[in-house]
């Protein structure tokens, strides 16, 4: 029999609903979960047993009482570490918040709280978010979910893990250079990298920047979208929060949920393995290229076609960089020590850039844009690559070479999803099968500007077309090996940067 951790998050909120599952009962299912697999992979870390039991209740006693209930009833949320959670330790990997415990909720936990979500714990970051290597020394690494002693990518490979794990059925997550999606294609779940400001956020320190946001994690596309429906909202405090026009956000979740499979027929897909330029794997180029295989028939057109985006990697190496120097030169000036590696190197790399340097970057961003704008007047969708390697053990902080040729930064290896990020497109990131390794290959379907809707309806009918396909399925650890597994806290290096 399926335990109630392993049902999908809309079969169990509409079990909760209709009174044949406790919110108390999953709950508990989740935390027997988090017990049994968790020291394999350490993907949930702060945990507050208490307070989610208490909401459980409170969930359940208003389901007795009949009415209406709101949207994520009583299912378990795992909040990732670089969001503020009251009450509960919010670290963001780093030895400056260690032991902080914030007295509120930022705005996307509130949201979620409000729609009914339970916030369970929170899931493992790399140090302040800083790379595709969920591993700092405050927490110890994560492992990935089909091999604790490889990477789970980053900078969501907790909620990744945890969603791949059935610890939870929903994560929360956020994205710069592709930290919702290279998780996601990592442990064969689902990320998506909203429309800049679809989903509020305040605390973004540049508040104008469309490089960093926040969104959702699931196992599949119409949990994905459910949890979208929670998310998105109207916010004055974020500058590039938005509605479709006339559309109150917070008053229109069927907007994304229930989500509707699209006519793929109807639709003209372009695909490329690389934009042209990302140093992509030969294992992950063999594996995309199986994919478009099976997929293309199911459009009206497929072609091999690509945006321009030469200078992309250099002009998000100098916004970022921006962001980085904000955040955290004077943590490197005050208190080196307490540093990794990441922010060390990122700090250094932005104080050498000019204002030259970010002038040319702003107008490069725009460039690829604009050309994005071109390149969708005559395609619907986009597929790629999620990322440009398969995973390697965590112990290798990054790749520093794939296919023998050496990558010209640290997240070099992210750059088919951060081409993306400087457009301010939506994209979504699907398991679709394995690799030749055995882990998860991820597809990333990018959609035109504000094409949300569109984005997650083409996934959905991909998602639905491969059900129970023994070769593009999505994949699933071996929950009793994990179970078996020693706890990654006895690996060397777990909690260092060795």
């Amino acid at each position: 029999m399926t335990e109630p951790c392993d049902l999908t998050a809309l079969e169990a909120r509409r079990l909760i609903g209709v009174k044949k599952l406790s919110a108390a009962e999953l709950l508990e299912s989740c935390l027997a979960r988090i017990a049994l697999v968790n020291p394999a992979v350490n993907a949930v870390t702060a945990m507050d047993d208490v307070a989610s039991r208490a909401t459980a209740k409170a969930a359940d006693e208003a389901t007795m009482k009949g009415g209406p209930l709101p949207l994520l009833h009583g299912l378990p949320v795992g909040i990732k570490d670089l969001e503020e959670t009251k009450g509960l330790r919010t670290t963001w990997g780093s030895p400056f918040f260690a032991e902080h415990i914030p007295t509120r909720d930022e705005g996307m936990v509130t949201r979620l709280r409000a729609s009914g979500g339970n916030v369970i714990g929170k899931t493992n970051v790399p140090e302040f978010g800083l790379g595709a290597n969920s591993r700092n020394t405050v927490w110890g690494a994560t492992g990935n979910a089909f091999n604790p002693e490889y990477n789970a990518a980053g900078s969501s490979g907790g909620s990744a893990v945890a969603l791949a794990t059935n610890m939870v059925p929903l994560a929360s997550g956020s994205d710069t250079g592709g930290s919702l999606r290279n998780p996601a294609a990592f442990n064969g779940i689902v990320g998506y990298r909203p429309s800049v400001g679809l989903v509020p956020s305040e605390r973004r320190a540049h508040g104008f920047s469309p490089l960093p946001v926040l969104g959702p994690m699931a196992r599949n596309v119409p949990d994905l979208a459910f949890m979208l429906a929670a998310m998105a909202s109207d916010d004055s405090i974020d500058p590039l929060s938005y509605a479709f026009p006339g559309v109150k956000m917070r008053e229109r979740p069927e907007l994304f949920h229930p989500v509707r499979t699209a006519d793929l027929s109807a639709l003209k897909l372009a695909f490329t393995e690389d934009f042209g330029q990302a140093p992509t794997e030969s294992i992950i180029r063999r594996a995309f290229r199986k994919v478009v295989a099976a997929v293309s028939p199911m459009f009206g057109r497929a072609v091999e076609a690509t945006p321009d985006v030469s200078g992309g990697d250099e002009a998000f190496e100098v916004l970022r960089s921006v962001g980085v120097l904000s955040a955290h030169a004077e943590k490197i000036r005050t208190r080196p020590q307490d540093c990794g590696p990441n922010m060390h190197a990122n700090v250094k790399e932005a104080l050498g850039y000019t204002l030259q340097d970010n002038a040319n970057a702003l107008t490069r961003q725009t460039q690829i844009y604009r050309g994005f704008q071109t390149f969708f007047a005559e395609h619907s969708v986009l597929i790629t690559p999620g990322i440009c390697a398969s995973p390697r053990p965590w112990r290798e902080l990054y790749p520093a070479e794939i296919d023998g040729k050496p990558v010209r930064t640290y997240f070099h290896w992210l750059s088919l999803s951060y081409y993306v990020t400087l457009t301010g497109h939506p994209a979504i990131c699907m398991p679709v099968g394995r690799d030749e390794k055995g882990f998860p290959f991820g597809l990333q379907i990018v959609g035109p500007r504000g094409g949300d809707v569109l984005v997650l309806q083409v996934a959905a009918a991909i998602e639905a077309a491969f059900a129970g396909d023994a070769e593009f399925a999505r994949p699933v650890p071996d929950l009793a090996a994990l179970a078996k597994a020693p706890p990654i806290a006895s690996m060397y290096a777990f909690k260092t940067w060795e």
